[in-house]
């Protein structure tokens, strides 16, 4: 923690970028820390809020593009890996999976509020082959929506920032909904791209 501090309060925009990378590439740090202290770190060095963002979200697209791209070359791997070790796995995660290819933009929007899920939901969205059409999109819009609440909230806190590790583990339920909601749009607002298509091709 006063390491990731120490670097960010160092190296400034830098830091926060590579480290909000790392996060979001599975690396074993908590985002529950380290977005809502680069908010607070960019609102102390008075970074506009509209910079710091940005950079977040790039971040975490590049990072999650890193996970992803790992999981759509060896996740199988793992996962047969785990089914051979664990053989009563196989009928759970092969319907894990089955849910996962029915809803996957959903499951990648919803997975980033989840704790541990959203760290690897970029794994399995890999292994289980979701298109990177629908996943990068579902993750963008996942990314934009978490670093948002957490970057914005250590940016009004400042120096209180620890505060926001309090405030999701009170309410992270009531951010599942948001989730749902935003995914719900993403899905209607596909379906109803490929209806206006259909109906183009048609009236060709």
């Amino acid at each position: 923690m006063s390491f990731l501090s120490e670097l960010i309060y160092d190296y400034g925009l830098v830091a926060m970028f590579l480290i909000i990378m790392l996060e979001y590439a599975c690396f074993p740090v908590s985002s529950e820390i380290v977005l809502p202290l680069s908010g607070a770190v960019a609102s102390i060095n008075n970074t506009h809020f509209l910079v710091i963002l940005p950079l977040s979200i790039i971040a975490g697209l590049i990072g999650t593009g890193i996970c992803y791209t790992v999981g759509w070359f060896g996740g199988g791997a793992i996962i047969n890996a785990i089914k051979k070790r664990f053989p009563k796995s196989e009928k759970s995660l092969n319907a894990s999976y089955d849910r996962f290819h029915e809803n996957g933009a959903s499951a990648v929007c919803i997975g980033r509020v989840i704790p541990l899920v959203r760290t690897y939901i970029a794994l399995i969205a890999g292994a289980a082959k979701l298109k990177p059409s629908v996943y990068f999109p579902a993750s963008l819009l996942g990314i934009t929506i978490w670093n948002t609440l957490l970057i914005g909230l250590g940016y009004s806190l400042r120096e209180n920032y620890g505060r926001v590790a309090d405030y999701y583990s009170r309410y992270k339920h009531n951010l599942i909904p948001i989730f749902i909601i935003a995914a719900a749009f993403l899905i209607i607002h596909k379906i109803y791209n490929k209806r206006k298509k259909r109906s183009a091709n048609l009236s060709k």
